[in-house]
């Protein structure tokens, strides 16, 4: 009995260490609000505190979004949106990079693309983020989302597609403004 206690305690130990971080910048996405997405990844470990790690452990990192993005919406209609987090956001793309100008160059196609991202629809966003950001596989994201598997992918095709146009007219518009200040 020990043992089996030992080994849950160990296995919510590994969960925080490897997720917190994640499930934060994922719920203040939706929050709006980097502390009220700690409560809410608070919340979501005290669930998972609560069950038993046999029966969710084979798929846990869809079972904690899941988990965390349901209380985030809870949070998000009970407080209304408070601000975009493109701080939290960025922070979540930007890594150490040795070169100043290199980090500014990235930093400026991050914003580029994240700028086009959120001129998507919101279901549409999240699967991108939830792939990209957060590395989840389809059936993850279907499990967090409840859209099919094949639903996900056609999202996430669409969405690539979409951000890809935006930022190719995007850099056309940039050319053409360009091009009238050197003349």
């Amino acid at each position: 009995m020990a043992s089996t206690a030992a080994r849950s305690r160990d296995g919510i130990r590994s969960a925080v260490d490897q997720y917190q971080g994640r499930l934060i910048r994922f719920a203040a996405r939706i929050t709006g609000d980097v502390e009220s997405a700690r409560d809410v990844v608070q919340d979501t470990f005290l669930r998972l505190c609560r069950e038993d790690l046999d029966d969710v452990w084979d798929h846990l990192p869809a079972w904690l979004f899941r988990v965390c993005r349901n209380r985030a919406l809870d949070v998000r209609k009970k407080e209304g949106p408070v601000q975009r987090l493109d701080a939290v956001a960025s922070a979540a793309t930007s890594g150490p990079a040795a070169d100043p100008h290199d980090l500014l160059e990235r930093g400026e196609d991050t914003r580029r693309v994240l700028a086009a991202l959120e001129e998507l629809p919101p279901a549409q966003q999240e699967v991108l983020r939830l792939r990209f950001q957060e590395d989840l596989s389809y059936k993850e994201i279907s499990a967090i989302t409840g859209h099919s598997v094949g639903n996900v992918g056609f999202r996430i095709h669409t969405g690539i597609k979409q951000v890809r146009q935006r930022l190719r007219a995007a850099e056309g518009a940039r050319r053409i403004e360009g091009g009238r200040t050197d003349a």
